[in-house]
């Protein structure tokens, strides 16, 4: 819900902004998708209580129309008195921002900005396409927790959802979250851990099913001493403590050679290959990805791991 209602103020700003015109309720509503769901009477209530979250936030809403004899009003907001004045950002600032406007392109703002602009242009309304240069996006959250994990931690609610970890258990973990950070092209969500009493750092593709609300929104307060610095410190990958001895294709598991810390020739057709590694989830993923040109042959748990992800497939395809 908390989603969709952002989506709609956005959609509702980016729609008066875009236009030189005043736009009536009418046209307001056929550009909107939400606004079009609704009856009548729910359309009403919920663009009077949108337009005064707007002027709430600061965003005055004209009214008015161009007809000289009256005619029926219209709404627009004018874009010299919603732009920021010349703003000086720090690098640092500047790629904040960067990241949380990249943010809406998996929200689906930038989709429907987009959606609505273009039926307002088929209805012989001039828009400024500029106005949506900001939804321009290349971060990317396709993790299916995401949203409801985004809008716990902006609300300071407390979530349960089971969380699998790398060796493949699951449990059901109990979270006040702090904030979120992307680490190599994953999401992560650091915060207070019930469960084990302290602060801890999960990845969103690991949480299995629903994020489910676990408490009331500001329930706790978020320290100030959380720094992100040390949040990405702790993705850093560990350290390599174990080593599996492979046979792999001649010619094929590059990664896997890449890496190795031994490389020794069978005979014409195979390769014993020897690599360090910290995590087993993390490296049968990778020997599993080369089929029948990468066997485990030490150790046996590394081995089991890559069976079972090979039956997985398996099984899907049968």
């Amino acid at each position: 819900m908390a989603q969709r209602k952002t989506e709609r103020l956005m959609n509702l700003v980016f729609t008066l902004l875009a236009t030189s015109q005043y736009l009536t309720k009418e046209q307001i509503r056929s550009s909107i998708a939400e606004y079009r769901e609704d009856t009548d009477v729910a359309f009403e209530r919920k663009f009077e209580r949108d337009k005064q979250e707007l002027r709430d936030l600061g965003l005055e809403i004209e009214t008015g129309t161009f007809d000289a004899l009256g005619g029926v009003t219209g709404y627009r907001l004018l874009r010299a008195e919603v732009e920021l004045p010349q703003i000086d950002l720090t690098v640092e600032e500047a790629a904040v921002i960067g990241l949380a406007g990249q943010l809406w392109d998996h929200a689906g703002m930038a989709a429907e900005s987009t959606t609505a602009l273009a039926k307002l242009k088929a209805i012989g309304n001039d828009f400024d396409p500029s106005v949506l240069r900001m939804t321009e996006a290349r971060l990317r959250a396709e993790e299916p927790a995401f949203d409801a994990v985004f809008d716990a931690t902006g609300r300071r609610m407390p979530i349960a959802f089971e969380y699998r970890r790398p060796g493949g258990e699951t449990s059901v973990r109990h979270l006040e979250p702090w904030s979120m950070t992307s680490f190599r092209e994953h999401w992560y969500v650091g915060g207070f851990d019930r469960d084990r009493d302290g602060p801890r750092l999960f990845r969103l593709s690991r949480i299995v099913g629903d994020v489910k609300p676990d408490g009331e929104p500001g329930e706790y307060e978020v320290p100030d001493e959380v720094n992100m610095k040390k949040v990405a410190r702790a993705l850093q990958p560990p350290v390599p403590d174990e080593s599996a001895v492979l046979r792999v294709t001649a010619g094929r598991g590059q990664s896997l050679r890449r890496h190795a810390v031994r490389i020794d020739r069978i005979d014409e057709a195979t390769d014993e290959v020897e690599v360090a590694f910290a995590v087993v989830a993390d490296l049968a993923a990778e020997i599993a990805s080369y089929g029948p040109d990468a066997v485990v042959v030490s150790p046996p748990a590394l081995r089991d791991a890559v069976i079972d992800r090979l039956r997985a497939v398996a099984e899907v395809h049968a």
